[in-house]
C-alpha cells in the first residue's frame, strides 16, 4: 500500500512552499515562540498544580469542604500563574505594541512610538537581579526620556537565553512592524 505522505519522492505543490501572508493584522501576535526556560517553568508549575488538585480531591473526601476549597484555590492560582507566564512577552498588531508582564500589560499605539532599536547593554539574566552583557530591544516613546526605558526583549530572558539567532529574528521582526506602522 503506497503512503505518499511518507515518501520523499512525491511532487510538492508550489503553494505549500510559499509563506502565508498575515490574514488579520488587527489580531495580536507574538513574533517569536516562547523559549524553553519559560515553557519549562510553566510545565513544572502545572505539574505542581496537578498534585495540589489531587490533594484537594483527597481532602474533600476526608476533611471539611472549606479546607478542600482553599487547597483548590491554591491550585487555581498556580494554573493561572502558569498560563500568564506563557502569555508574557511582546505582542504586535496594527494597533500598536503590547508588553505583557506577569502582573501588568502595557499597550503603546504606533503613533506614540519614536523608535524601536536593538542596543548592546547590561541585561538581566532570566529576569533576576544579576546582569550580564547582552542585547536589548528598546522602545522609545515620543516625548519621553530614553534613559529610563525598560527593554521589550533581551538576549538573556526566558525566551532567548542560549538562542541568539531567535533573538535576532524576533528583534528584526518587531523593528519591521514598527517601521511599517509608525507614523512620522
Amino acid at each position: 500500500m503506497p503512503l505518499p505522505f511518507l515518501t520523499a519522492d512525491r511532487a510538492f505543490e508550489t503553494a505549500d512552499d510559499v509563506a502565508l501572508p498575515y490574514h488579520d493584522r488587527d489580531r495580536w501576535r507574538r513574533p517569536y515562540r516562547p523559549g524553553p526556560w519559560r515553557v519549562g517553568a510553566a510545565a513544572i508549575l502545572l505539574l505542581l498544580a496537578s498534585f495540589v488538585l489531587f490533594s484537594a480531591v483527597i481532602i474533600s473526601a476526608t476533611a471539611s469542604p472549606s479546607s478542600a476549597g482553599m487547597v483548590f484555590g491554591v491550585a487555581l492560582v498556580a494554573i493561572v500563574g502558569a498560563l500568564r507566564m506563557l502569555r508574557m512577552g511582546t505582542w504586535v498588531s496594527a494597533h500598536g505594541l503590547r508588553q505583557v508582564s506577569l502582573f501588568a500589560t502595557r499597550t503603546t499605539p504606533w503613533d506614540q512610538i519614536a523608535a524601536v532599536r536593538t542596543v548592546q547593554q547590561p541585561v538581566r539574566w532570566l529576569g533576576m537581579p544579576r546582569t550580564v552583557q547582552g542585547q536589548a530591544l528598546l522602545l522609545v516613546r515620543r516625548g519621553r526620556s530614553a534613559a529610563s526605558v525598560r527593554p521589550l526583549l533581551t538576549s538573556h530572558n526566558a525566551d532567548f537565553l542560549g538562542r541568539e539567532p531567535a533573538f535576532d529574528r524576533a528583534a528584526d521582526s518587531v523593528e519591521v512592524w514598527a517601521d511599517e506602522y509608525r507614523r512620522d
